[in-house]
């Protein structure tokens, strides 16, 4: 079995330069824990909701939020990526991004084609599922 058998096509896609602000509202909007940094076209990077909640202030929308706070949300989503995005293709097998998943010790790996252009995304959660019996 491929990635591409299990793969989810339906990716949300971020621009290095569109705000945290955004970042979050397209996590709360569409429930993904992995937003995709796409510039010119290729993926840059992901981000995921960890890696949001890391950048912004823990004080933003809570009584103690100050300006400087809510100003963490005017970062750009190239300012917290870290650049060493890890890939698979189409016909890569589900085995072997599962091993990838594990020893990168992360939690998704977008597929991309041989120019880089995103086809899908894949998570553990999708690696796990395709190794149990289907429940009716």
């Amino acid at each position: 079995m491929t990635v591409e058998e299990i793969m989810s096509r339906s990716v949300v896609t971020l621009s290095p330069d569109d705000s945290l602000e955004k970042a979050r509202a397209l996590f709360v909007d569409f429930h993904f824990h992995h937003l995709l940094v796409v510039g010119d076209g290729q993926l840059l990077e992901v981000i995921s909701d960890r890696d949001l909640l890391k950048a912004m202030s823990p004080y933003v929308d809570t009584l103690s939020e100050t300006v400087r706070d809510r100003a963490t949300l005017n970062k750009r989503a190239h300012q917290i990526m870290n650049r060493h995005c890890v890939t698979v293709r189409l016909g890569t097998s589900v085995e072997t991004a599962g091993y990838m998943l594990i020893e990168k010790k992360i939690s998704c790996l977008p597929v991309v084609d041989k120019d880089g252009h995103v086809e899908g995304i894949i998570s553990w959660k999708d690696v796990l599922q395709s190794f149990l019996p289907n429940r009716s």
